[in-house]
């Protein structure tokens, strides 16, 4: 193989966000890719390869820019944190899961279509990146459409086929998703989101509410020993997220002619209700005492839409064999994007299922419940061989149970009510 070859993006003057997205477009190029994959097959196995685009990736120029001016807001969207060394990983996160993927396979001969995806994986990251640099110049929502335009690029005919989410507003929650020591950037994040449009608005709510269900939910059993208190003590800026998402949808749903399908909105509602709706219906916490206008707001819309909302949650009710996003409980939702990844790089073979999939029991086809099902089962495998140790406990930071999916709907559906629980 050439020592020569192509890096895997370029270099672009003066580090601004339409050259960087002009950057990732040419890197996106169906033609360069295809050399690309062309080039790398010529290793003389897979871990030459790897180690060829592992130097690619620990690039410079307006990467590490955009890297320390995202640092410095707070947000270490390219790195990870390793709760055993207290500190940010050293390598970028696609590094760590190529070395991984490189242990296990790296004997083995190229295997383009893992590469194909490794490559896709770190543009993935790169456009998280961008996605928390929207604001820098320009009109932030226009510049959201131009990453719309990069994430379909990502994911279209010409990549590896590897998913990983369903639209570019996704890319702020899962670059936002890791554990950050200070947590003060959230809340400038939060001002900046809400001068979006309304479509960009509602369609960040709509992940948010969803992913948040999961992830308290999951705070809730494992980390806070089923302890409202110290769950909500310890989210101070998850909640207000979760307030803004709840009061969103809200109008969205009473409005009536939202952009998002009414059923997606009534599902994200009830998610994100399901691990504290007396929160955002009973007496305010202090991790939402800035927050209430938007919970005032929230209150008085669920109490006039609170009768049809509770019937049409019904149909979100866990079903025998179907996938319901109520059963699926973890951390942090870029792990469960890279839990996906990495399954697809040991076999080889993509999943054609996105987080945002995994947020839905709503589906087209009985396959597609099926596969999400499969997935998520397959990500819990990955949890409970390598648990982690929460409250002195190994713990399994993926968890997908139906029976606890029913049993956080039944008791969401009470506290909805305003029965007892």
């Amino acid at each position: 193989m050439r020592h020569n070859a192509r890096p895997v993006s370029v270099e672009i003057g003066g580090q601004s966000f339409p050259g960087a997205c002009d950057a990732v477009a040419a890197a996106l190029d169906g033609g360069r890719r295809t050399a690309l994959m062309a080039e790398l097959s010529s290793a003389p196995n897979f871990s030459a390869a790897l180690e060829w685009l592992r130097d690619r990736m620990r690039c410079d120029g307006w990467v590490r820019e955009f890297d320390r001016r995202t640092r410095a807001e707070g947000f270490h969207v390219l790195h990870d944190w390793d709760g055993k060394a207290d500190a940010v990983t050293p390598d970028i996160i696609p590094v760590d899961v190529l070395n991984y993927v490189g242990a296990a396979r790296g004997h083995q001969p190229v295997d383009t279509a893992a590469v194909a995806m490794l490559l896709d994986y770190y543009y993935f990251h790169l456009l998280q990146l961008l996605s928390l640099r929207v604001w820098d110049e320009g009109d932030a929502d226009a510049n959201f459409d131009r990453l719309q335009g990069l994430l379909e690029a990502l994911q279209g005919p010409e990549g590896s086929g590897q998913l990983f989410v369903s639209n570019a507003e996704t890319l702020v929650l899962i670059a936002t998703s890791h554990f950050e020591l200070s947590e003060a950037g959230y809340g400038t994040l939060l001002t900046r989101v809400r001068a979006l449009n309304r479509p960009h608005r509602a369609r960040i709510a709509l992940g948010h509410a969803s992913s948040m269900g999961s992830h308290l939910r999951f705070g809730f059993e494992a980390t806070y020993a089923r302890d409202t208190m110290v769950m909500r003590r310890d989210n101070v800026a998850d909640y207000p997220w979760l307030c803004f998402a709840l009061v969103t949808l809200m109008r969205e749903y009473h409005a009536g002619d939202s952009p998002l399908d009414r059923a997606a909105i009534v599902e994200a509602l009830l998610n994100g209700l399901s691990p504290d709706a007396r929160a955002f219906l009973g007496e305010a916490p202090d991790s939402l005492r800035d927050c209430e206008a938007d919970r005032a707001a929230f209150g008085q819309l669920f109490a006039e839409h609170r009768d049809e909302l509770v019937v049409a949650f019904a149909d979100c009710h866990p079903q025998g064999n179907g996938y319901s996003p109520l059963a699926l409980f973890f951390n942090f939702s870029h792990n469960i994007v890279k839990g996906t990844v990495v399954d697809a790089l040991l076999r080889g073979q993509p999943w054609r299922v996105t987080f945002n999939d995994l947020l839905t029991g709503r589906s087209t086809t009985a396959s597609e419940g099926v596969l999400r099902t499969e997935l998520a089962r397959t990500l819990m495998q990955y949890a409970q061989a390598n648990p982690d140790r929460i409250r002195g406990e190994l713990t399994p930071v993926i968890v997908y149970d139906p029976r606890a999916g029913h049993a956080a709907y039944t008791v969401a559906l009470k506290k909805l009510q305003g029965a007892p629980v």
